[in-house]
């Protein structure tokens, strides 16, 4: 059998690599934080685990380099819960991201598949 281990953002994904996924969520539409969390784990099909303790830094730091905007509102369940959305730097950061991950992923792909 198998290791299904999960990537976690605490330490098993490449640097940086959680701000990309935080902006790509993002590019859907406003989001709070534990819906960030559930995207990112629905669409990994539940490979890669968002914990709190790199979810809300992150954000934070996000925020303060421009890229993403808050704001407070309401939950679906009726709570209170802070609201983030791209701003137009955060959109631009996420396409110059995505095409890095995309060179650099195919580059490992390139080399996982030599003989």
């Amino acid at each position: 059998m198998g290791d299904t281990k999960k990537a976690t953002a605490t330490g098993d994904l490449l640097p940086g690599t959680l701000d990309m996924l935080i902006l790509k969520s993002l590019s859907r539409g406003d989001l709070h934080g534990y819906a960030i969390v559930q995207f990112i784990q629905g669409a990994s099909r539940d490979v890669l685990k968002v914990e709190e303790g790199a979810l809300y830094p992150a954000l934070h730091r996000l925020e303060v380099r421009g890229l993403l905007r808050s704001e407070w509102g309401t939950s679906e369940n009726n709570r209170r819960a802070k609201y983030y959305r791209l701003s137009a730097a955060g959109r631009r950061e996420l396409e110059t991201e995505a095409a890095y991950w995309d060179r650099v992923a195919a580059a490992v792909t390139r080399v996982m598949q030599t003989a």
